[in-house]
Formats: C-alpha cells, sequence, structure tokens
C-alpha cells in the first residue's frame, strides 16, 4: 500500500511538472495502455464475467483521453492539420465505442496501432525539438 502511495505521488509530480509536449505525450501512453488492457480482457475466457466489466471501462478510458486529446486541438491556428486531427480523433472514439457495443477486439487493434502511429511521431517531434534547444543554448 505505501509503495502505491509513492507511485501515485511521483505520477502527479511528473504531470505537474512536465511540458506541455510531456503531457500530451502522456495522454497518448495512457490511452494505448487502457486499450491494451482491454484487448487483453478479450481473450479471458468466457466464464470470467469480468472480463465486460473491465474491456467496458478501459475503453471507455481510452475514449475520454482521445476526446481529451482532440478538445486540445487549436481549430483556429491549426488550420488544416487541427481539423484533420479532429476528424481522426472522431473516428477513433467511434470505432472504440463501436467495439465496446459489439465486444469485438478488431478496432481495438486497428485504433491501437493508428494512436501508436500518431504518439511515436509525437515523441520523435519532442526529441528533435529537445535536441533543438539543446544545441541552441549551448551555443548562447
Amino acid at each position: 500500500m505505501v509503495a502505491q502511495g509513492y507511485a501515485q505521488a511521483y505520477r502527479a509530480a511528473a504531470v505537474l511538472t512536465a511540458s506541455p509536449g510531456q503531457l500530451v505525450l502522456m495522454l497518448f501512453d495512457g490511452a494505448l495502455k487502457s486499450m491494451a488492457i482491454a484487448r487483453e480482457a478479450f481473450d479471458r475466457p468466457p466464464s470470467d464475467f469480468k472480463r465486460f466489466e473491465v474491456i467496458n471501462n478501459h475503453l471507455v478510458k481510452a475514449q475520454r483521453i482521445l476526446a481529451e486529446l482532440q478538445g486540445g486541438l487549436d481549430m483556429e491556428q491549426g488550420g488544416e492539420f487541427a481539423q484533420t486531427m479532429h476528424r481522426l480523433y472522431s473516428y477513433h472514439i467511434r470505432r472504440l465505442f463501436e467495439a465496446n457495443m459489439k465486444k469485438q477486439v478488431e478496432p481495438v487493434v486497428e485504433v491501437e496501432r493508428l494512436v501508436r502511429e500518431i504518439r511515436d511521431a509525437w515523441a520523435e517531434m519532442l526529441s528533435r525539438r529537445d535536441a533543438t534547444m539543446d544545441r541552441g543554448s549551448r551555443v548562447a
């Protein structure tokens, strides 16, 4: 129990000290983690009645995270890119809803793959930006 409290405090500190870009990365990671838990629950035996509860809870959590990412888009400044991402997030959310309603794993696998691609591109952008910033601070 004490270790769990330390882990929660560490996560809270990480969120409070993270840059906006890192927070977005954390949201992607949270959505991917929830989808992975839901996907694994599909493999549980039919006799495990809790599996539907796990699937539902984690797909809803992933949908909420994706909705948060969608809501964070700056539609005025983001132009066509923001509009495209808004539509893409809507698609992800809709597919997870379908997966939950029909209890089908295939949409979860699809959305997980798509979100991972976006997450990895975002992480690459952050690391390149940080590397550029580090080089700039050494010059000054």
